[in-house]
């Protein structure tokens, strides 16, 4: 519902032309609803969409051809799935050798290899959400973090793959995974332990790296995020909020000495800012050159600024109401430009028609496939 879609989304936001197979119903992401309202719309623009039913001989010779013609195929099944279907990629590879045929798992090869797999199933077996609740209370992160961060793992491969074929001229199999791919993000972590001695605790209560790392009451009832991560900082920051007491104090020159004496340093930065508004408090750390953040909701970024002025948001059409509005492009800048919106998000087989012309059928075997009801088309 998010791998593999990721994949899709990076590689067509990157220039590719990538055909989403769906269903004759349609993707079932296109119907979700609560927090999965969302995934059909963000990661599904820049492609095409040809809805078949591979379980048809007719069909499925159909999607064959398409392959047999492909640089890429991502698929995003449970093990085993696209075997019985046919589309395997010993299958596949042989049809096209030149195939590089990108696989997004639960987990890699090994006695896991299995299982059925959620992006919440891995941050909990995985120990990120031990990391991001409360002691005894695990949370998974408040977005779709592993499937996304698979899915760039997905890319990273297929890009790699890409380059070893130009100078082998042979395709491969890539595969990325969940729990892996949570293993990853948790290694931090682990590496902690092993450097420490001891078992980090959830970064909800963690003992911080750095004495101001925070985050702090304004007078106006909200909230602002600071971070002084450095001696240099720590200048600057006592010069700008007239800290003389801490800046005259060389046991606070360093570090070290700073994190064993938060509790006296703390209180001290609490009443100082508490006397601020937001606006104020920001405007001041942003003068200064210091790490800060407004405490914002998902929301709020369709109205900011910097992500509305350099780009940072695309244009894109919701397929269920036909009502326009703005989504996160990719977070990438390349030779002065931004990935902007190509293709809006398609409707149920827009693009079967172009899609299986473009596999060498006729005009004549499409419209066959459309009259039987193997293939749908047009958003119809």
């Amino acid at each position: 519902m998010v791998m593999g879609p990721t994949v899709g989304l990076i590689l067509a936001d990157l220039g590719a032309e990538v055909i989403k197979v769906e269903p004759l119903k349609g993707d079932n992401t296109r119907r979700l609803m609560g927090s999965g309202a969302g995934y059909f719309p963000m990661y599904n623009r820049n492609k095409q969409s040809l809805c078949i039913d591979l379980k048809n001989d007719k069909g499925h010779a159909a999607a064959q051809k398409l392959i047999e013609g492909a640089d890429v195929l991502i698929e995003n099944f449970r093990p085993g799935a696209m075997d019985k279907l046919g589309f395997g990629y010993e299958a596949m590879s042989e049809k096209n050798p030149q195939l590089i045929y990108c696989s997004l798992k639960g987990f890699l090869d090994g006695p896991y290899q299995h299982r059925t797999a959620l992006d919440e199933v891995t941050q909990m077996m995985g120990g990120l959400a031990y990391m991001t609740g409360l002691p005894g209370k695990p949370m998974r992160a408040g977005s779709s973090v592993v499937d996304i961060a698979g899915g760039m793992f997905g890319v990273i491969g297929v890009l790699a793959a890409l380059e070893e074929r130009h100078r082998t001229g042979k395709g491969q199999e890539v595969k990325s995974s969940l729990f892996e791919s949570t293993a990853f993000m948790v290694g931090q972590h682990m590496a902690q332990q092993a450097v420490s001695g001891n078992e980090p605790k959830p970064m909800s209560v963690r003992t911080s790296a750095w004495a101001v790392y925070d985050i702090f009451d304004t007078a106006d009832g909200d909230q602002v995020f600071v971070g002084v991560v450095s001696d240099t900082q720590w200048r600057l920051f006592c010069e700008a909020f007239e800290l003389t007491e801490f800046a005259q104090d060389s046991t606070l020159d360093g570090n070290t000495e700073r994190v064993k004496q938060r509790e006296r340093i703390l209180p001290v930065i609490r009443e100082r800012f508490s006397a601020l508004s937001k606006e104020a408090l920001m405007a001041k750390l942003d003068q200064t050159g210091l790490p800060f953040a407004p405490i914002n909701k998902p929301s709020d970024l369709f109205d900011d600024v910097h992500l509305n002025e350099s780009g940072g948001l695309v244009d894109v059409t919701l397929p269920h109401n036909g009502e326009k509005t703005k989504l996160p492009g990719l977070p990438v800048h390349m030779g002065g430009r931004r990935f902007a919106l190509r293709q809006d998000l398609p409707k149920e087989g827009e693009h079967s028609r172009a899609a299986l012309a473009q596999a060498g059928l006729s005009e004549s075997d499409i419209e066959a496939l459309l009259a039987d009801g193997i293939v749908r088309a047009g958003g119809q």
